[in-house]
Order: structure tokens, then C-alpha cells, then sequence
């Protein structure tokens, strides 16, 4: 499947891989298929992490690591097949109400699935710095690197209640944008591809850091891997011509 093609059978980055394979750690990704949300079928899938849970210790420990990867956004998989289920079923019957309801749950089961799906490739055990296409269209549009992870870093710590600090490419204005995103689904732009992204909800911290979400913020912005994060940039530039 290319490019074009995944983005017709999914409005939320659903149908197939979005990195190019050009380094190691990319075609794992790739390979372990993480990006890829669902099967022939339609249905939501959850794929293997593209590393053990081990990896990015001390940054982020092995057992919230498992519980987020396979609670948190394995039940969000779950939630999104059973929103899918309910929204046909209701449709056939004509239960309006229903179907409403079971959208706005797709809304945000479905929100979920893709930004944690991206969120484990943001990471790596080890710094890396911003460089070549992403770096210039960080300065173009924040001015510097210190700036962007300065913004990054506030909105991230700042979103009110649980949710997630987003970098993501506009292509309406051709340049990168920061959401705070309230939940997995609110407060966002209509069109913007998702780069990196920043999991504030207390399950992404709450054993090694308890309520210091802060702490985590800082920590998790020295193993963002920027390579990562440069490579969906690329995708995202030609995924809009």
C-alpha cells in the first residue's frame, strides 16, 4: 500500500506504515508494522512494540511501560473495535441516538490508538538532536530548537485535566504546529499530521514519577528520538504533495 492510498482508507493516519525505511530503528518499525492501525478487515489493531519494555529504563520503567502499552492503549484498541461494532449495528436499526453516541466514543478510542501508536516510535534510549529538513523548518517556524522545546515543554505540562503536547506538520500553512490536546481528541486542528507527541496522562507517569508530571515532561524530552520525528516530517510533506 502507498502513501496516497493510506491516506484514502484513513483519516487519522490508519491504514498503513508512514516511515520510510533508511536507518535501523526505522525499518523496525516498519517491519514490526506499529503504525499500521488496522487490518484488511477495517478492524483496530494493536501491534508488537518495535522494542522490549526494557528499553528506554531509567527514563521510563519496564512495569508502566507494560501497563500503558498493553492496558491503556490495548484498551483503547478494544474500546475502538466495540465503537465500530456499535455504530453498524445501531446504523441497521436506525437508532440515531446511539449511533451518536458511539461516534463520539470512536472519537476518542480512535484519537487514542493513533497518538500512543506514535508516541512509542517518538522515544529512544538516547539523546539525538534535530537536524537537516526538520531543523530548518523548526527554525523557519519557532526560531530555534531551544525555543520549540521550551514551548513544547510548557504546553505539555500544561494541559489541563489529561492529554497530550503535540508537534505536528499544518499543511494548510506548510509549517509545524503545537496542540495541547485535552483527552486523546479535543483542541485540535482540522488537517494536522502528528510528529511528535507527549503522553501526560498520569498512566504514561504515575509509578516512577507519581504526580510530577513536570519531571516526566523534562524526561521524556531528552529520549525523543528526533529522527523519528524527521522522517514523519518527510512523510507528512509528501503525503500533501
Amino acid at each position: 500500500m502507498n502513501r496516497k492510498d493510506f491516506i484514502r482508507n484513513s483519516a487519522i493516519l490508519g491504514g498503513a506504515s508512514i516511515l520510510p525505511i533508511n536507518n535501523v530503528f526505522s525499518q523496525n518499525v516498519t517491519e514490526n508494522g506499529i503504525d499500521k492501525l488496522v487490518d484488511s478487515n477495517g478492524n483496530f489493531i494493536q501491534k508488537p512494540l518495535p522494542y522490549n519494555k526494557t528499553f528506554l529504563e531509567p527514563h521510563m520503567d519496564e512495569e508502566t511501560l507494560h501497563l500503558h502499552y498493553e492496558f491503556h492503549h490495548g484498551g483503547a484498541v478494544k474500546g475502538a473495535n466495540k465503537d465500530l461494532e456499535s455504530i453498524k449495528k445501531h446504523l441497521q436499526s436506525g437508532e440515531m441516538d446511539q449511533v451518536d453516541l458511539w461516534t463520539r466514543k470512536l472519537a476518542y478510542h480512535f484519537s487514542s490508538h493513533v497518538l500512543h501508536s506514535i508516541f512509542w516510535t517518538n522515544l529512544t534510549n538516547k539523546k539525538t538532536q534535530p537536524k537537516a529538513e526538520l531543523l530548518k523548518q523548526i527554525e523557519k517556524d519557532f526560531g530555534s530548537f531551544d525555543h520549540l522545546k521550551t514551548y513544547i515543554s510548557k504546553i505539555s505540562k500544561s494541559v489541563e485535566g489529561s492529554g497530550w503536547g503535540i508537534l505536528g506538520y499544518q499543511p494548510y500553512s506548510r509549517s509545524l504546529t503545537l496542540l495541547q490536546c485535552e483527552n486523546h481528541q479535543k483542541l485540535t486542528q482540522w488537517g494536522v499530521v502528528p510528529l511528535l507527541v507527549i503522553d501526560v496522562w498520569e498512566h504514561a507517569y504515575y509509578l516512577k514519577y507519581k504526580n510530577r508530571r513536570a519531571e516526566f515532561v523534562d524526561t521524556v524530552l531528552e529520549i525523543i528520538n528526533w529522527d523519528n520525528v524527521a522522517e514523519r516530517l518527510i512523510t507528512a510533506k509528501q503525503l500533501h504533495g
